[in-house]
């Protein structure tokens, strides 16, 4: 008798122990979300993440009927965005609008004070796209083969802009720069908005900018589009021919979006969201909203973002080496 309620004992003690590791999780997704929500944007207002977190965050409240709202937090190529949602509660109501610049090429930056390879989890890639290559009106070039010439003329003296030190905006055109042998100076922003507003200015003259916040400006003659970084064309600028058709064979490169969170986040919390963000992604409603901005959705599982992430690292630590860039 003693020996049956001896063991009677260990199962029930067994089984609150297991009640008691799952259940944080497994709670806090039934309560989930039981308040707000916020999406950190690491870059300015204005520039292509910010517009997405925006569209998000807008279908995201509905679905969730809680508020949810954009948090910008621009700086250090992304990375004091990044580190206020590593540094966040791990309990999923702050995500972060990710880009190539906090996934995959951080490898510019030697003294982060975080690892984003662990410290994020990445919920989807969001949307991927192809940047347009956009000039000053006053820059007098009319095609790649032009501003290839006119930079090998002048080394060094045409200005690029971007969305801060290792952004996708900076390592399009380092990747430009190297495979076209093309000296020119990279000049770093705080966020797009910033850079695109001296490119409108002239005070630099070039940019491989995101379709979002360069198309306005392109259909209204502010700034003339010389070629798209993809593949293929356009549907949102037909008539642009890509960098390989322009003068520049093999040469592709796109960017990409991601909604992530803190590690610390359980699984439980963090698959919902993915589950729910995804469905959104894919709804006709936000398709079209994407490809109005030159955007394609994504809205891929974890796992198969995660891979995709890892290979992406690869390809622009092999740009990094080559075009030798570090920040501190």
């Amino acid at each position: 008798m003693t020996l049956y309620f001896s063991r009677r004992r260990l199962a029930v003690a067994g089984a609150c122990a297991l009640i008691a590791a799952v259940a944080p999780g497994a709670f806090a997704q039934q309560d989930f979300p039981s308040k707000g929500l916020r999406i950190i944007v690491p870059f300015t207002a204005g520039g292509s993440s910010d517009v997405q977190a925006r569209m998000l965050a807008e279908r995201l409240g509905r679905v969730y009927k809680q508020t949810v709202v954009v948090d910008n937090r621009p700086g250090a190529g992304g990375h004091i965005g990044g580190k206020a949602v590593v540094d966040a509660p791990g309990d999923g109501y702050t995500l972060m609008l990710g880009s190539i610049g906090l996934h995959a090429t951080y490898g510019v930056y030697k003294k982060l004070p975080y690892n984003p390879s662990t410290d994020f989890k990445v919920l989807t890639i969001l949307a991927e796209m192809p940047h347009v290559v956009v000039a000053n009106p006053a820059l007098p070039v009319s095609n790649i083969k032009e501003l290839i010439a006119q930079a090998r003329l002048q080394p060094g003296a045409l200005n690029f802009g971007s969305a801060g030190i290792g952004s996708s905006v900076h390592m399009i055109g380092e990747l430009f720069k190297v495979t076209a042998e093309a000296p020119m100076t990279h000049v770093p922003y705080k966020g797009s908005s910033a850079a695109l507003n001296d490119l409108l200015g002239g005070q630099i003259q070039l940019m491989f900018e995101n379709p979002p916040t360069t198309l306005p400006h392109v259909r209204g003659g502010k700034l003339k589009a010389l070629a798209v970084t993809g593949k293929t064309r356009s549907a949102a600028l037909p008539d642009v021919p890509t960098v390989a058709e322009a003068g520049l064979p093999g040469f592709e490169a796109t960017s990409w979006t991601t909604i992530a969170v803190s590690a610390k986040v359980p699984d439980a919390i963090a698959e919902k969201l993915s589950t729910d963000i995804r469905k959104i992604i894919q709804s006709p409603e936000f398709v079209d909203a994407l490809a109005a901005q030159g955007m394609a959705p994504v809205a891929n599982s974890r796992e198969t973002a995660a891979k995709f992430i890892a290979a992406e690292k690869q390809r622009w630590d092999r740009v990094i080496q080559k075009a030798d860039l570090v920040a501190d």
